[in-house]
């Protein structure tokens, strides 16, 4: 979608949206195995004990840069319209000097969103868009708590065990799994959320692209249909259960799907007609 065409086509809002609405199954599904894990609740209390979302937020404030109406503007109208899209209050929103492409959305009490400068030289405008939305979705589905319980698990199985003299410890391992597994999950609904945001398939299969291929200044010579040919070589190679095994321990630890998973994942949710559904958009539009 060019910026003509935006101009055009004032962005739809959906105040009244429920998150269920448009969230993946399997993030529905792997929420609720997590409150089936021994320990899980203990953790989530131990975050909010022991002040671990304020100590980050701290030094959030103290080594990022702040995005606001002055500073980054455009990137602050960014989020302005995403979070009028979804309905949910402005949170803070930082840009990190960091050039690992990133971008996370920390603090249950207080979100904040920081974005690596790695990710904004990697994405155009549009996909940076997509990247604000993105963020914004996971505090629509209320992911903040339990990120911030990923993000934290090693220093926290740490405190149990020693509150527990080491039978935290035991219970916190059992734990990383299924939190993993749920944060990748999460990912795939921030995804829905940020595309009924932008409003355009394009611009979530661009941003995919890139962030498979690792570069802006090559994304020309990039193709969406090898690029969907890829995910599903990716898809027939579990032939075999050794491959099976192969991608469980490839990804069992990864906090992201994927970029070929992700585009796929939201490419069944258009193709199936429920993303048309909910936003109320036309397919020749969007």
């Amino acid at each position: 979608m060019s910026d003509t065409v935006k101009k055009q086509r004032k962005l739809r809002t959906y105040p009244d949206l429920e998150r269920a609405a448009f969230m993946h199954p399997w993030d529905i599904k792997a929420t609720a195995a997590l409150h089936k894990v021994p320990g899980f609740d203990r953790l989530i209390a131990k975050v909010m004990e022991y002040g671990l979302e304020r100590v980050l937020f701290l030094q959030n404030i103290a080594d990022n840069v702040r995005v606001t109406d002055k500073m980054f503007p455009r990137l602050h109208r960014y989020l302005q319209w995403s979070c009028k899209v979804l309905a949910v209050p402005e949170p803070e929103f930082y840009i990190s000097m960091d050039p690992v492409p990133n971008a996370y959305t920390y603090g249950h009490t207080r979100p904040f969103i920081v974005m690596t400068s790695g990710l904004i030289e990697l994405l155009g405008e549009e996909e940076q868009f997509y990247a604000v939305a993105h963020e914004v979705g996971h505090i629509k589905c209320e992911h903040v708590l339990y990120t911030a319980v990923a993000m934290n698990i090693a220093t926290l199985v740490e405190i149990l065990g020693q509150a527990t003299l080491g039978l935290g410890s035991l219970l916190g391992k059992g734990l990383e799994l299924p939190l993993y597994d749920w944060w990748r999950k999460s990912e795939l609904s921030a995804d829905r959320a940020a595309l009924l945001c932008v409003q355009d398939r394009q611009v979530a299969m661009r941003s995919f692209m890139k962030l498979a291929g690792g570069a802006n200044k090559l994304f020309h010579e990039m193709d969406e249909g090898e690029f969907m040919r890829q995910i599903r070589a990716y898809e027939e190679a579990d032939e075999s259960n050794l491959n099976k095994i192969y991608k469980f321990f490839i990804t069992a630890f990864r906090t992201h799907p994927f970029p070929i998973m992700r585009a796929k994942h939201l490419d069944e949710w258009i193709t199936s007609g429920e993303f048309y559904r909910i936003s109320g958009l036309d397919p020749n539009e969007a």
